[in-house]
């Protein structure tokens, strides 16, 4: 009995060794599958969207306020003077001696108001936008105006000269949204860009070559030798010999 029990233990030992090898076989014969060709369309996407969001909820919010200012004519001036005026005043309005008039009222240096204002203007219309931007929104407007008091006071000094004068048409007020975009917007353009850039680099990247085993063999040309046949002359050179014999 002790004998058969042996044998019966041995057995299923053998069976479960045997079992063991069969799945490490099949583990080793599974293989991962490559990923598709179009991965890195939805990656791109994916970080530019990432990268988007974090720079809509990190970025601090920045404000904008306009003033306008328009370039009003004398009796003795034409319009389109006036309109010439307003293209030249908006070009010196972020000039040194305009921001040198405007920095006292706005509260900060020189410098730092180059960088937070612009001028914009029309060519069909006499009229100059001025517009302060900064983290404050009382800031923005308070750079916007004092700009434009500036561009008004310098230029009304020539008026007798260019028969030309500029008057605030309006005033910039505190704006109570911010001019930045939000973190959905910021997600969006960064999803579109990931996007375009993912396309762009499936079109440029090179095309991947085929394995040795998987090129198809190369069939040579069937070429029919056919006898060389003695030339018509050497035929007749032939006959002749033999008779000469």
């Amino acid at each position: 009995m002790k004998a058969d029990q042996k044998r019966a233990d041995q057995k299923k030992a053998d069976q479960r060794k045997a079992d063991q090898k069969r799945t490490d076989r099949r583990r080793r014969k599974v293989r991962l599958l490559p990923p598709p060709a179009w991965w890195p369309l939805p990656a791109a996407a994916v970080l530019g969207l990432a990268a988007g969001g974090a720079y809509g909820v990190l970025k601090a919010p920045e404000y904008a306020a306009t003033s306008y200012v328009v370039a009003v004519p004398d009796d003795t001036t034409e319009p389109a003077t006036a309109l010439g005026f307003a293209q030249a005043y908006a070009r010196i309005a972020t000039s040194s001696s305009t921001l040198a008039y405007a920095q006292p009222r706005a509260g900060i240096s020189a410098g730092r108001l180059r960088t937070q204002v612009r001028a914009e203007t029309s060519p069909e219309s006499p009229m100059i936008a001025i517009t302060g931007t900064s983290k404050s929104a009382t800031e923005a407007a308070d750079i916007a105006n004092a700009v434009a008091d500036a561009l008004s006071l310098s230029s009304n000094q020539a008026a007798k000269n260019t028969g030309v004068q500029l008057l605030l048409f309006n005033q910039a007020v505190a704006p109570s949204e911010p001019a930045s975009p939000s973190a959905a917007i910021s997600g969006a353009v960064g999803l579109c860009a990931g996007g375009l850039l993912g396309g762009l680099w499936l079109l440029a990247r090179p095309t991947a070559r085929r394995r040795p085993e998987e090129r198809q063999p190369v069939v040579a040309p069937v070429v029919e030798e056919y006898a060389s046949l003695p030339a018509q002359g050497d035929h007749t050179d032939t006959k002749e010999k033999e008779s000469v014999r």
